[in-house]
């Protein structure tokens, strides 16, 4: 009997592992094939990034995270996406990340275009990373179960330092879309949490 649990814990933990996986790897995957492209045309493809108070800056919001400057700009953005990516999706499960990922990209995206210097053009996935750091940060909080917490200490501990990237500072970093996605954050495990 215990080699029938183990096995199909065993298996329930590969199935787990997969859709993880897939779930964080197909973003991943469209920023760097997107990244590729992009260098093959000389970074044409980064005028469909956010374009403050444009009509078509406002297509931006759905393609400015997946679209970043060069790739050092991604790998950067890529081990913190898959790190606290992975926190929020094994905290808040799949349906629930995909929420979380949409208020922040929408979040960031709208702060950039709404604040954001005239004719700049935001990109990159920083938002959403935001949007998840401030989630992890405040799920706790919201949901107020132990596992919940003691992720949001930690968290807050190890990364807490990073929320002063919403704060206007160094040229060329969007502040604005740090402070959208961290907001969209904030209120998506505020909803989630509350319902």
């Amino acid at each position: 009997m215990p080699i029938v649990a183990t096995k199909r814990a065993a298996t329930s933990l590969a199935g787990t592992v997969k859709v993880q996986v897939a779930t964080l790897g197909a973003p991943l995957g469209i920023s760097w094939a997107t990244l590729g492209a992009n260098t093959l045309v000389g970074g044409a493809l980064n005028t469909f990034g956010i374009i403050p108070r444009t009509e078509r800056g406002l297509w931006g919001i759905l393609f400015a995270p997946f679209l970043h400057g060069n790739m050092a700009h991604l790998a950067a953005n890529s081990v913190s996406l898959l790190v606290l990516g992975w926190l929020t999706l094994a905290l808040a499960g799949r349906k629930r990340f995909w929420i979380v990922s949409a208020a922040s990209a929408l979040g960031a995206g709208l702060c950039a275009w709404t604040l954001g210097a005239p004719g700049t053009v935001h990109i990159g996935a920083s938002g959403v990373i935001f949007g998840y750091l401030g989630y992890l940060m405040l799920s706790g909080w919201f949901e107020r179960r132990v596992m919940p917490i003691l992720i949001s200490l930690g968290v807050t501990g190890l990364w807490g330092g990073m929320v002063l990237g919403v704060l206007p500072g160094q040229a060329g970093i969007s502040w604005q879309a740090h402070l959208g996605g961290f907001i969209g954050g904030v209120l998506a495990a505020r909803w989630l949490h509350k319902r």
